[in-house]
């Protein structure tokens, strides 16, 4: 079962889960820059810098948000919810997962930023090779193999963002996941590479549900 949110529903349409100062100033910054171009390219090469400022601070993100959970994602891999906006338009979130764990092959369906902020991860990337016309079926090639060490990030575009990643140390891994919609409260996809398969995904979040909020509709929250 989902922990409570303890979220605040701001009137300018905003849901603070982590309210700090530090947290603030990066979302605020993070909104101005994210309105200054149509170009989702533009927009994350501008909110690189700011990206990185806030993944090499420590203090800022509570110690429950670091935390293996039950998530859509299965395998006790926790997706914590730290802020959105109403319009899901916006939302950052912490994906925790557990040491030798890995997530489903999952895509975003939208722009994006996600950094390790804790341990490390093995991140298996996969391009997609059919045209999406034969319901339930999806034709995938891995195309890279790469490790990500804390600190480290990477972008993602609906054309580029067909993963999975699976924590290779110690310690559960912790990656901060800045993206262009409601992540946790959209229907996406997961793969099956190895049965060429696909079926409607949702990952949800660990704090938060993706139904009304203090009558703000959260978009992503109706059936497929």
């Amino acid at each position: 079962m989902s922990a409570p949110t303890m979220a605040t529903v701001a009137p300018g349409g905003e849901e603070w889960v982590v309210d700090n100062p530090r947290f603030r100033a990066f979302i605020s910054e993070v909104n101005r820059l994210r309105r200054s171009s149509d170009d989702p390219r533009a927009v994350i090469g501008a909110i690189r810098p700011v990206f990185a400022r806030l993944m090499a601070e420590e203090g800022w993100l509570p110690e429950r948000y670091q935390e293996p959970a039950e998530s859509g994602m299965g395998s006790g891999i926790g997706t914590w919810l730290l802020y959105r906006t109403l319009d899901g338009s916006l939302a950052l979130s912490a994906l925790v997962v557990p040491p030798g764990a890995q997530t489903p092959v999952h895509d975003h369906l939208a722009w994006g930023l996600v950094g390790l902020y804790r341990g490390e991860q093995e991140e298996e990337v996969f391009a997609r090779r059919d045209d999406g016309a034969a319901d339930g079926r999806a034709d995938l090639d891995l195309v890279e193999r790469r490790r990500l060490r804390q600190g480290e990030f990477y972008e993602l575009l609906p054309e580029t963002d067909i993963h999975r990643v699976r924590t290779v140390s110690a310690v559960a891994s912790v990656s901060l996941h800045l993206l262009g919609i409601d992540n946790g409260c959209i229907w996406r996809h997961r793969f099956e590479p190895e049965e060429g398969s696909v079926s409607p995904f949702k990952s949800g979040y660990v704090n938060a549900p993706c139904e009304e909020v203090d009558g703000a509709f959260h978009p992503g929250a109706t059936e497929p």
